[in-house]
């Protein structure tokens, strides 16, 4: 499973995201998800997510 699909993300799951600021890098930021902020059911880059710490990115993984 990737993090391309809204309905496989649900707020208290443990994901891997990409930071804005770490897009270049593609470096993974690992927390649990508070909110999902994309409307759409999918998005060819990643279902974007605030994490419970406040950090926001595109899902990458899910774990």
């Amino acid at each position: 499973m990737q993090g391309t699909v809204r309905s496989d993300i649900k707020p208290g799951m443990e994901v891997g995201i990409v930071l804005k600021k770490d897009q270049r890098s593609g470096r993974i930021t690992y927390g649990v998800v508070q909110d999902i902020l994309t409307n759409s059911a999918t998005h060819p880059h990643g279902i974007k997510v605030r994490l419970k710490d406040g950090q926001i990115g595109r899902v990458k993984e899910l774990k």
